[in-house]
């Protein structure tokens, strides 16, 4: 019986988060961040491409597809962390994800907003100069 109640104290005893599990979805998480980044960078450094001043469809395409495949996996990372019941973890990455990513974003909205108005300014001035 002493067996018995050995394997029965086991089994209902909270088991400790799996630390390599944890480490592989930190790495995930970092993979999907540079993705993320780099998705954004590439809007940033490529200054509408297309003819009418937009990104071409395979920038748009490439940018989409580095966002996906972010997204997926900080989804998957995400879901092992919860089966896992690793509580702290799953909130820890996921607040540095976003935190990350907002910067980025917000870096983005800025850039952008700097660059229409200073294409705005410079239409101004075009506009201005009295032609003769």
């Amino acid at each position: 019986m002493d067996f018995l109640a050995v394997l029965a104290e086991a089994a209902a005893a909270p088991k400790a988060p799996n630390l390599w599990g944890a480490l592989g979805c930190a790495l995930a998480y970092s993979g999907a961040l540079f993705a993320t980044v780099d998705s954004f960078a590439d809007l940033l450094l490529v200054d509408g491409d297309g003819p009418d001043g937009r990104p071409s469809p395979a920038l748009r395409l490439k940018i989409g597809s580095k966002l996906a495949a972010a997204a997926i996996t900080v989804v998957a990372a995400g879901l092992v962390l919860a089966l896992d019941s690793n509580w702290f973890a799953l909130v820890a990455l996921s607040i540095v994800f976003i935190v990350l990513a907002g910067i980025a974003a917000i870096v983005l909205v800025r850039h952008r907003a700097h660059l229409a108005t200073s294409r705005a300014s410079l239409a101004g001035e075009f506009d201005a100069t009295p032609s003769g």
